[in-house]
């Protein structure tokens, strides 16, 4: 059954972490509204790519302009089914508007699936959604989860972590197994 998603991402989102579950929720039949905050449907977000170069944290190459496809202005969170939190550098500056905290907080209050990755959860952080939840994040982000009253999860890059409606992964190496935790939690069927 389609379901509609709401997906937030913004300028300097990882650039994996918006296209692939942007991409992956369209392929299974998702309608999938892709927003930013002071944007509107037509306009594009810059994305970087986050590497894991041997370096003590990731580096960051230019990315890829992502083209969104709903305004933000025209969002009404009762019509969405789910929400999408990508990461990147977005989140950190996504989190201080207040409609973002009102759509997150929305979703946790509905009980309805919320999927968030990398630093994404530093939203959810912000929202005060994540007492009592146990989750992951990029590792640089698990504090931030300790002292909002979460649970940190340290699980490798690969992993994700689900806990009621909220299924979070550290980073994009995750992407398998955190949107086949998101579309069990969605009740989406897959056949092949």
């Amino acid at each position: 059954m389609k379901k509609n998603i709401l997906f937030l991402t913004g300028d300097f989102a990882e650039d994996y972490e918006t296209m692939v579950p942007f991409q992956m929720l369209l392929m299974v039949g998702h309608e999938v509204h892709a927003v930013c905050p002071d944007k509107k449907k037509g306009d594009y977000i810059t994305t970087a790519i986050h590497d894991f170069d041997g370096y003590q944290t990731y580096s960051e190459k230019p990315g890829h302009r992502f083209v969104l496809n709903y305004s933000f202005a025209d969002v009404d969170p009762k019509a969405y089914d789910a929400i999408v939190l990508a990461g990147g550098r977005a989140p950190e500056y996504l989190r201080l508007n207040p409609k973002v905290i009102e759509l997150v907080k929305h979703f946790a209050e509905s009980n309805k699936p919320i999927a968030a990755i990398c630093h994404g959860i530093q939203i959810l952080t912000a929202a005060n959604v994540v007492k009592g939840k146990k989750l992951t994040a990029y590792p640089a982000v698990g504090p931030e989860v300790t002292l909002a009253g979460g649970t940190y999860v340290d699980v490798a890059a690969t992993d994700a972590v689900v806990d009621g409606n909220l299924v979070t992964s550290p980073a994009w190496p995750g992407h398998p197994k955190w949107i086949a935790e998101f579309l069990k939690i969605l009740g989406t069927k897959i056949e092949l």
